[in-house]
């Protein structure tokens, strides 16, 4: 196989970053000679105690009272214990400073612009945590967000977590019964809400939809309402009160409550569509440690950095991306439309902002490419030192874009973990070059491999996304799974003692990782595997074709490959058109590639955070019952795919 590498890191680059000062740390410290990332990640599997204990001290992770050991069994999934005996509280780390240094630069599509300091940032957490506790607000209970990516969402969330009070948040275009599918579950005494956000230049009235919600959620005991688009009516929310009530002036000090390592923190919920979304409970300390490793080590982070993450608080974007006020980086965060008023839009923000970090989805950086944006027309963006990528596979095209119309030297990471560790198995890497379609590399202490069909491991070939140790950011536990059934179910059923992920992908000799989409749609005609991002890569990247979706279909005993594919204006679904799809994929992939039906469709489904579900049109096609839909942003495309002539027979 050849591999096309596109950046190279420079020795000065890679020699001042995080992951290289930490080699030199790690050798200094144990008397060893690592000489490259590879050894280094090794000596993190090898001695996954001496990792993650030396990363504790390295990282200055903020406790009132130390560990008595890394962890009792780093083979023991699920239940293996991390940093037993510490206490620290996961907010305090995040408020270490308080200067003035800019914490937070809002941008929102109403041109509003709002900058907040770390002292400042520190005082209004401290007023926001003090009027929790006047409302009743305890260690362990829930406070929910129903809210834009707005500066007051990270102030409500670390003055739970200073509590220790468990945040989960959703996103405002969320529906009723989405956010109901979720709240109801974990029952929380407080939420956050804004009046409303923007979109696409328009204004939506959040408080209707929260009304809808709060008369099936009979747990909120008090409402805290933002004003943001102006239309604040807080008489007609029941058990309402203004931010500015709550947060009132108040003389004192912050008291962090000091909890164990494994307290909980967040809860995050699974996207799928095949039932209720999974309430997944993650800890104080394995989200700390993990997103400090992440952001420091892999994505090269440091306190002079200006980060941004196009993301909502629906998505666990927002929980990684908010811990580099840890690192004592500025975050920037942005409500509305990334293609308003133009698709160009995050790039000037990014340019203006001097954005040293950028990240984003891969359906996002397909699109500048589709709308024709030639982000080297706006800027050299001399800042921009890596561009972050997840959500799906990055395709081998939008690894070209990048580098042709974007900028040479820039490290493109395209990242991939999830919800349920809310952190990644796969990462970037400022010492390693970056080749075309690949992850650049596993994540330190993250015992990652590939299965095949029988369990064993392969390299270069496709298989099973595995992870063989224990790591601090696995869940704690599921949400109302008292026998821990439905935790097992989810990850430990196929291979006992082993965290089966989910995903397909193939591991390279070199060390980088190629993903082709998740395992449970992956394609099986004939008893071969494919995944479906191998019939993506080829589709979308032709003129014709805006978007695709694949699934397979069970026929005569066996499976049948069907596409459907959404056309760009000005082309139809001709026989010349199939002929000409059907051999791009079949010289690209191969003739096992090549579907039984190319259809036409008008939409393709997407999960709120940008993720194609090909579960969904599978469901639909065979008429079963979609759950869930709430988690989708166009679920009406649905339609489209039921009772299909011509898949009847």
């Amino acid at each position: 196989m050849e591999y096309n590498e596109l950046w190279t890191p420079y020795n000065e680059w890679s020699g001042s970053s995080g992951m290289n000062d930490y080699r030199l740390y790690v050798n200094e410290r144990f008397g060893l000679d690592l000489k490259d990332y590879f050894e280094l990640y090794q000596w993190s599997l090898d001695y996954i105690a001496d990792f993650w204990g030396s990363f504790w001290d390295y990282s200055g992770v903020r406790y009132s009272k130390p560990f008595d050991q890394v962890v009792d069994d780093a083979k023991k999934m699920p239940g293996a214990k991390w940093f037993q005996g510490a206490r620290l509280n996961f907010a305090e780390n995040l408020l270490s400073r308080r200067d003035d240094k800019c914490a937070i630069i809002f941008r929102g599509e109403a041109e509003l612009e709002r900058r907040i300091s770390y002292a400042e940032l520190y005082d209004e957490v401290y007023r926001v945590a003090e009027g929790l506790k006047r409302a009743g607000v305890q260690k362990g209970d829930r406070v929910a967000g129903f809210i834009p990516n707005m500066p007051e969402a990270i102030i409500a969330m670390l003055a739970a977590a200073s509590i220790g009070a468990i945040w989960s948040s959703s996103s405002p275009d969320f529906g009723i019964k989405g956010v109901l599918d979720r709240f109801s579950q974990i029952e929380p005494k407080v939420i956050f809400a804004a009046d409303g956000y923007y979109y696409k230049g328009k204004v939506f009235d959040s408080q209707e939809k929260l009304r809808g919600i709060l008369d099936q959620l009979p747990s909120v005991e008090k409402v805290v309402l933002v004003k943001y688009t102006g239309n604040r009516n807080v008489s007609e929310v029941p058990n309402a009160i203004a931010w500015e009530e709550l947060a009132h002036a108040v003389e004192g000090e912050m008291t962090f409550e000091q909890l164990p390592f494994d307290h909980p923190l967040y809860i995050m919920y699974s996207s799928g569509t095949t039932g209720l979304p999974k309430s997944i409970v993650h800890s104080s300390g394995g989200t700390l440690i993990q997103h400090l490793k992440e952001l420091i080590l892999h994505s090269n982070l440091s306190e002079d950095d200006n980060i941004f993450y196009f993301t909502t608080c629906g998505w666990m974007m927002w929980n990684w991306f908010i811990s580099s006020l840890a690192v004592g980086a500025t975050i920037i965060c942005f409500d509305g439309n990334p293609f308003y008023p133009g698709p160009d839009a995050l790039l000037k923000m990014a340019d203006e902002l001097d954005v040293s970090i950028f990240g984003t989805s891969a359906k996002y950086i397909a699109s500048l490419e589709n709308a024709g944006v030639k982000p080297q027309g706006i800027s050299s963006f001399p800042n921009l030192k890596a561009i972050l990528s997840t959500g799906s596979p990055l395709t081998d095209e939008s690894f070209d874009y990048v580098y042709r119309e974007w900028k040479k030297n820039v490290q493109l990471s395209s990242i991939a973990g999830g919800t349920d560790i809310i952190s990644c198995f796969m990462l970037g890497n400022p010492t390693l070059p970056v080749y075309k379609g690949e992850i650049q590399c596993r994540g330190m202490g993250m015992d990652v491999d590939s299965f095949d069909d029988s369990g064993k491991s392969i390299v270069g070939k496709q298989g099973e996304l595995v992870c063989k140790s224990a790591f601090p950011s696995m869940p704690v536990y599921f949400w109302n799974d008292p026998q821990g059934q439905k935790y097992h179910d989810a990850y430990f059923d196929v291979y006992p003692g082993i965290w089966r992920h989910g995903d397909y992908i193939l591991l390279s000799e070199h060390g980088g990782i190629t993903m082709y989409g998740r395992s449970d749609a992956t394609l099986n005609p004939g008893g071969v595997r494919i995944g479906t991002a191998e019939i993506y890569r080829v589709v979308e990247n032709m003129d014709e074709i805006e978007d695709s979706v694949v699934i397979g279909q069970p026929y005569d005993g066996d499976e049948r490959v069907i596409l459907f594919v959404k056309l760009n204006p000005g082309f139809s679904l001709d026989e010349a058109l199939i002929k000409k799809i059907a051999s791009s994929i079949r010289s690209h992939c191969s003739p096992r590639h090549v579907p039984s039906f190319i259809l036409e469709t008008a939409g393709v489904p997407y999960t709120l955070n940008g993720k194609k579900v090909e579960i969904a049109v599978k469901k639909a096609i065979l008429g079963e019952e979609i759950k869930n839909k709430d988690a989708l942003a166009n679920p009406g495309v649905l339609d489209y795919y039921h009772n299909l002539p011509e898949l009847k027979s």
